[in-house]
């Protein structure tokens, strides 16, 4: 019993010492749910890949204990406290189909030809403008171009700033891809603009130099999923691996564009299914109302089985205070160590086995009612009742038990926190029976003074007319 108790609050301690709390699911805290689809049909190994880039973009973000999982062929994403759920939403579902382009020309802002206007065929070629008499003429998309990021075909491409077309460039195919990036992470330049650094892999270093010889002096955009970030002016034919990509960023742009490019491209297109943002506000009114909710039922239990049970309904209060203390060392340590969040329904798993547990000290104290009234003394009815109730309490868990385990291993997204926090309380239910309820029940069993205590007496809570140890 006193190894059970110094374990419990010692998990208890322990966790408040490093400062670990329950991690709080999406519905407690607020954040954002977002349902993905692949575009169309893929391989196991394709989602398996796709989940991975997902969740390196996620924790990239800083997202504390997301949740991402796959139902069905959807993937779903659950990012609990996530304080900016646009920029979220635009991070992780992005292909990032990053190409290098050389840059032929500038064009005008796109315009509809005026249906009388005839266009000769010698300016429908890809060809750029090389006077000003005929650059009239890129205001209209060429048919022998592209107004869509193909990588083999020449193409017009806009460059956007705050969701504002600054220009549009004429640009070749694609000299080089994303897959050539190793990593990338966002700094400051020397004149405190964000710009975003890059090194190559190793196949991909000569690539880039090759280019870099090619172009020398002129320029190549830089297009991610069909705009073009940057078209800086390549000047060097050697870059040993390194560049920037440079341009009108902010903080968190640069910050963003960094996070895709270092954890790749996704392998298929996404559609979002379903977005769901929950504010924090509706999330903590969600954890009142469960804490009150629990604090309210455990109330009622502890009062209600005091007046029924007397002196042994202390017991149970014990019992449920170190059981409480067990759980949340263990919901505390696993929340950091292993992503394990808490959600409204697991609240509602624990509240629930408040009752499953409870029922282990009725079946025990309605065995020693048995026991006493065949005669017996509370001192010799406390080891027998035990043994007879502990054969009801496991068959009881055990039921539970199963249950749980067959909703965790069938069910899918919240009803599988409900089933994991049922299961770990019926288990230790099982456990703290045996070693705290047992002996605390036989130490109070022999002594004279609990025994005959008046009201609140064992043999009052026995429904014994005197008291006999």
């Amino acid at each position: 019993m006193l190894g059970t108790f110094i374990i419990s609050i010692g998990a208890f301690l322990s966790v408040l010492a490093l400062n670990y709390s329950p991690i709080l699911g999406l519905d407690l805290q607020g954040g954002l749910s977002v349902v993905f689809a692949p575009a169309h049909k893929v391989d196991q190994a394709t989602l398996n890949e796709t989940i991975s880039i997902i969740r390196n973009r996620v924790d990239g973000l800083g997202v504390a204990e997301p949740n991402i999982s796959e139902q069905g062929r959807n993937i779903v994403v659950e990012l609990p406290g996530v304080k900016n759920p646009k920029q979220a939403l635009s991070i992780i579902g992005q292909t990032a189909q990053l190409r290098f382009r050389p840059v032929l020309c500038s064009a005008p802002p796109y315009s509809k030809a005026p249906a009388s206007l005839h266009i000769p065929a010698s300016a429908l070629t890809p060809t750029c403008p090389t006077s000003s008499t005929n650059s009239n003429l890129l205001a209209y998309v060429p048919t022998s171009s592209s107004s869509q990021d193909v990588a083999s075909a020449t193409v017009i491409l806009p460059q956007i700033v705050n969701n504002v077309v600054q220009t549009r460039y004429v640009l070749g195919p694609t000299v080089l891809d994303g897959s050539s990036i190793k990593t990338a992470y966002a700094g400051l330049s020397s004149s405190g603009s964000w710009l975003v650094n890059f090194s190559l892999t190793k196949t991909g270093s000569p690539k880039f130099d090759a280019i870099a010889t090619k172009y020398y002096k002129q320029y190549l955009a830089i297009a991610l999923d069909g705009n073009v970030i940057s078209a800086p002016q390549i000047n060097a034919t050697s870059f040993g691996g390194q560049g920037q990509i440079s341009g009108q960023f902010t903080q968190s742009q640069a910050e963003s564009l960094a996070l895709v490019l270092r954890y790749g491209a996704l392998p298929v297109q996404l559609v979002q299914q379903t977005v769901q943002t929950v504010s924090p506000t509706l999330g903590k009114a969600s954890l009142k109302a469960g804490v009150l909710a629990g604090l309210v039922g455990l109330a009622a239990v502890m009062l209600y089985t005091i007046f029924y049970y007397r002196i042994l309904g202390v017991v149970v209060v014990f019992g449920l205070g170190t059981t409480a203390a067990l759980l949340w060392g263990i919901i505390s340590y696993m929340g950091h160590r292993n992503g394990l969040t808490l959600d409204l329904s697991g609240v509602t798993g624990l509240i629930v086995s408040i009752g499953v547990t409870v029922d282990s000290y009725v079946v025990f104290f309605e065995r020693l009612k048995d026991e006493v009234r065949a005669g017996k003394t509370i001192r010799s009815s406390v080891d027998v009742g035990f043994k007879k109730a502990f054969r009801t309490i496991v068959a009881a868990d055990l039921v539970s038990f199963i249950g749980a385990l067959l909703l965790y291993l069938l069910s899918i997204g919240p009803v599988r926190g409900f089933a994991f926090f049922l299961g770990l309380s019926t288990l230790l239910d099982v456990a703290t029976s045996w070693t705290f309820t047992r002996p605390l029940v036989i130490i109070m069993g022999r002594s004279a003074t609990l025994t005959k205590f008046g009201w609140l007496g064992i043999s009052r809570g026995l429904a014994m007319k005197s008291a006999s140890l």
